[in-house]
């Protein structure tokens, strides 16, 4: 639990950190995240001596052009929902980035009834009904539907589904996803080079410290959400999940000042109701499934 808490606080936490280099485009701040990532996850893989798992890996991928795709596709997917998050965090649209991670569960679940069909259960079918409603009346009062938000839950939700068929090692999986994207990295990082327009290296030297932790702090939240993940049940998971979004709200509202009046506290309050109904109803049935195992063994 410990783990998963640290995890969830850590990136509850991250928008404070983009808001540091606030001043680097959000496109650059993605390109360093991936650049970064690759190398210093590369550097510790080899540290831990994981090299020829990696190996392996990689192997694997090459034999199997499903497993190879699906990865790929994840890549990119994730690439989307970071840059997606670092543009609203960095155009001070924190609590929007709240009301996608809140929400992504539920898209979750939508995606599993169309791909997996898994079936509704009647909590899940309020919990649906209650978050609508709520993003509705955002919707209505903001005259604008939340692009943002939307776009950063079913792209993680997409990713999410992929990664369902894709068994990697958390580590390795992340030094391989970022392979895949590493390419149009460098790509953008010679063409902002070769215009002028890099703030890497030609600014602050704390920005540039900033710009090449990014990704130990993209990779350290994954190490240890690959521990914790393990050691828990899966709906208690999925209970911790809320602590991102609700530190994000409480950011975005309280140090940076965000707008945050009734009708986002009536909507809010309404995706609220509708986890908190959709989380009990998991815990219940998970429960009741043990219940029913322990049964049949006896």
């Amino acid at each position: 639990m410990i783990y998963t808490i640290l995890t969830y606080m850590i990136w509850g936490f991250l928008p404070i950190y983009w808001k540091q280099v606030g001043n680097v485009g959000s496109d650059e701040i993605l390109t360093a995240r991936i650049f970064w990532a690759f190398w210093l996850t590369l550097a510790f893989i080899f540290l831990v001596k994981g090299g020829k798992p990696l190996l392996a890996d990689i192997k694997t991928l090459w034999q199997s052009k499903k497993m190879f795709f699906s990865l790929m596709a994840a890549s990119y997917l994730i690439t989307i929902n970071w840059f997606l998050y670092i543009f609203a965090v960095t155009n001070d649209r924190i609590v929007e980035t709240s009301l996608g991670y809140y929400v992504n569960p539920l898209v979750s679940v939508l995606l599993g009834v169309f791909f997996l069909k898994e079936k509704l259960t009647p909590a899940t079918k309020a919990a649906f009904v209650l978050a609508a409603v709520g993003v509705v009346i955002m919707t209505v009062s903001y005259g604008t539907f939340p692009w943002l938000a939307f776009g950063m839950a079913f792209s993680f939700a997409f990713y999410g589904l992929l990664k369902k068929t894709i068994k990697l090692n958390a580590l390795r999986g992340l030094a391989l996803e970022t392979l895949f994207v590493l390419p149009v990295a460098i790509g953008y990082y010679v063409y902002l080079f070769y215009t002028n327009q890099a703030a890497f290296l030609h600014g602050s030297g704390s920005t540039d410290l900033l710009l090449i932790l990014s990704g130990a702090a993209t990779a350290l939240p994954l190490v240890l959400f690959a521990t914790g993940a393990q050691l828990i049940p899966l709906y208690m998971i999925g209970f911790l999940q809320y602590i991102a979004p609700s530190l994000m709200l409480l950011i975005g509202v309280l140090i940076y000042g965000e707008s945050f009046g009734l009708i986002e506290l009536i909507s809010f309050s309404l995706i609220w109701c509708a986890l908190v109904l959709f989380t009990a109803s998991k815990i219940i049935q998970v429960r009741g499934s043990k219940k029913n195992k322990v049964k049949a063994a006896a």
